[in-house]
């Protein structure tokens, strides 16, 4: 049996002679010659995903004016953002919606400070004997402020459920357009690039990996928020609906809008795509057999939007959901992705060139995440609906 460490496969990398292939590469490798030759042979394999994740946001800090202000109400181009954090401190949340424009939102107010453009600053205070100043009005770009950080609590859904509608009527969603009459099916996830889905266990993901994260290199801060390791798994040990998630970290500055992209979904509201990218060390023949998970392999249930407490319809994996076509109660229905493969790939492949070329070293994390957890639901007092 092989095993590696860290320090040995990072070793590798700086000498120029580590093995590296993305998840896609290494499935081939694994089907032509055995998940033993993955783990005698490859070093690090590299994942990918790029899809709507809106539990995201960044912390900003614009410096103080003179005289210093506290801000209280912040508005970045008429978007509301959160100033209870500090003096000229600011989180602006990816699915803040525009004060004046419907189709505008936080995840634009990111993605249009990565690109180089000029945002609107409008803050409001109640005024201090430390920080007089009651009111500002500025342009501001990601040169011109501080720190800029992407902090996003809830990132890379460890898979994620399939939806459709029985509806008589269309209904709008974060899982996009439900046509009626069962007549379409969206689904969510990069499969068998995905990084959670090639390290179900999280054996090497936890607090401090290093990873790819909207064009740069950023870090898994925390577990995400909604995290539920106690879903049903199938045989291959993968949860058949949403399960882990990652808090994630990285400098704004860095990144690019190619990773970073903000959308709209029709009478829903904002999300922002966001690219991240997992590198996994092959430390053992567990994680090889791990890293070569196939799209036949991962399952997910497919709900009824339509329905109260969105009952399932079937359990289909993602072979068949990315063919275009699943059959439902004898019924065939057109599929959609929601994130895009060739994001995702091209991540993967980014990715897989950083390490390759000893501009990414992995980091062992200082933290497992949790185990054995589960999801409370919110009880709202009597009366309320």
């Amino acid at each position: 049996m092989t095993n590696r460490t860290y320090s040995e496969i990072n070793q590798r990398i700086e000498k120029g002679d580590v093995v590296v292939l993305t998840a896609e590469e290494v499935k081939v490798l694994a089907e032509k010659d055995g998940v033993e030759t993955v783990a005698k042979e490859v070093d690090v394999v590299t994942t990918g995903t790029f899809g709507p994740m809106c539990s995201s946001g960044a912390f900003l800090n614009f410096g103080h004016p003179s005289p210093p202000i506290k801000m209280g109400k912040v508005w970045l181009n008429n978007v509301p953002a959160y100033a209870g954090v500090a003096a000229v401190d600011a989180y602006i949340g990816a699915t803040e919606h525009s004060e004046i424009e419907d189709e505008y939102g936080g995840a634009h107010v990111i993605e249009d400070l990565v690109s180089g453009k000029k945002v609107d600053l409008k803050a409001r205070a109640r005024g201090t004997d430390c920080y007089p100043r009651r009111q500002v009005d500025a342009t501001i770009d990601i040169d011109s402020i501080n720190e800029a950080f992407l902090f996003n609590p809830r990132n890379a859904y460890q898979n994620y459920a399939a939806a459709t509608n029985s509806t008589a009527k269309t209904i709008f969603t974060y899982m996009g357009m439900l046509l009626p009459n069962l007549s379409n099916v969206n689904y969510s996830t990069s499969g068998e690039l995905s990084p959670l889905l090639c390290d179900p266990k999280m054996r090497t993901i936890g607090l401090g990996t290093k990873i790819f994260l909207g064009g740069t290199q950023g870090f898994v801060a925390w577990n995400g928020t909604q995290f539920h390791t106690t879903r049903p798994t199938n045989d291959h040990d993968i949860p058949m609906a949403p399960a882990a998630t990652l808090a994630l970290i990285g400098d704004l500055k860095q990144m690019c809008p190619e990773y970073l992209k903000a959308a709209v979904y029709e009478r829903y509201g904002i999300s922002l795509f966001v690219g991240v990218g997992v590198p996994i060390p092959i430390l053992d023949e567990e994680i090889a057999k791990a890293v070569c998970i196939r799209d036949s392999q991962i399952e997910t249930h497919l709900q009824d939007y339509g329905a109260e407490g969105r009952p399932s319809l079937g359990v289909y994996n993602y072979e068949q959901l990315k063919s275009g076509r699943i059959e439902v109660d004898g019924k065939e229905i057109t599929t959609g992705s929601m994130s895009s493969m060739y994001k995702a790939r091209e991540i993967s492949n980014k990715l897989k060139d950083w390490v390759a070329k000893g501009m990414f070293k992995l980091t062992e994390p200082v933290q497992g995440l949790p185990s054995n957890t589960s999801l409370q639901g919110l009880k709202p007092k009597e009366g309320t609906q």
